[in-house]
């Protein structure tokens, strides 16, 4: 089997195993069914057309999540607005209360910068290590962890202003 033929076989095995994790990071980004869908299946294809360009068979993993973080936030710029539905609600799930709570995190998250928002959503939603989230935002590992806990400190203080009512 060539190279090209591996990596396609690879990705395809890779794509399969973490489609949940995938449909995850989109619907991070679109806060809707179908258009997480719509952004996993313009990643996929992406992917697969540019397979050959793998050069290392271990950073698949890498490679993919930048493909489907750049075509998340392409798809929000084109899009202009973001609007959370009734399956974002069923989604978060929970009580009344906790579900407000996560409302008001979500649209925190969604005043953020699509790097600023790509760094929560690997660190706290994909559980990813600051190393991983490093290789795949192509940063220094401390320029993401000064990132990541300052972006925290901000959405702190933005959350705190509309508790208090200021």
């Amino acid at each position: 089997m060539s190279t090209t033929g591996l990596n396609h076989f690879l990705l395809i095995e890779y794509i399969k195993t973490h489609q949940e994790q995938f449909y995850r990071i989109a619907y991070s980004y679109a806060k809707n069914q179908q258009d997480a869908l719509d952004i996993v299946q313009a990643s996929v294809e992406k992917a697969l057309r540019a397979s050959k360009g793998i050069k290392e068979p271990k950073y698949i993993s890498t490679w993919f999540t930048r493909i489907l973080i750049n075509t998340s936030i392409d798809f929000l710029r084109k899009r202009k607005r973001e609007v959370l539905t009734d399956t974002m609600e069923e989604w978060i799930g929970g009580k009344t209360e906790e579900r407000e709570e996560n409302l008001d995190l979500y649209e925190a998250l969604d005043r953020l910068q699509p790097e600023e928002k790509t760094l929560m959503i690997l660190r706290y939603f994909e559980d990813l290590r600051f190393q991983d989230m490093a290789k795949i935002m192509d940063m220094n590992i401390n320029t993401v962890k000064t990132q990541t806990y300052s972006i925290i400190k901000k959405l702190r203080i933005q959350m705190e202003c509309e508790v208090n009512g200021k």
